[in-house]
């Protein structure tokens, strides 16, 4: 099974909705990180590619509502971040982190260290040195 979280019920009921009307069942249960929908694996790669990219546009629209909720994250925090295969992921913060970052990094900014991070996770690790000196030879 592939799951998906939310933090709202109307978005996840969306994209419930969504993967209905491709004709894929759906599952749901609640768990402490939110509303966790789940769905076959076995489902035609078209289908699943439209299933991700909706979940990646409905992800903006959870994060901008968890940002508006009386004044920022309130108990809850997640930022979410693609991987190098272009998975998305979410990193659980507590509200008081998330709100520090928020308050000095842009959202876009967040999710590119949390990338850069992930992306540093696959690779060999190297000495700083060597990372500076391929990022000076690429300028």
């Amino acid at each position: 099974m592939f799951e998906y979280i939310f933090f709202d019920t109307e978005i996840r009921d969306k994209f419930v909705h969504h993967a209905s009307n491709l004709g894929v069942s759906c599952t749901f249960h609640d768990d402490p990180m939110g509303h966790v929908v789940a769905i076959p694996e076995n489902i035609e790669e078209e289908i699943e590619n439209s299933l991700e990219q909706f979940y990646d546009e409905l992800e903006k629209e959870q994060s901008s509502l968890l940002l508006n909720e009386e004044g920022g994250l309130k108990r809850l925090a997640g930022i979410y971040f693609s991987l190098p295969d272009g998975q998305s992921r979410m990193v659980p913060l507590q509200t008081e982190i998330a709100n520090r970052l928020l308050s000095a990094f842009t959202l876009e900014e967040i999710q590119e260290l949390f990338e850069t991070i992930a992306l540093s996770m696959i690779g060999e690790e190297e000495h700083l040195c060597k990372i500076l000196a391929k990022q000076i030879g690429k300028k």
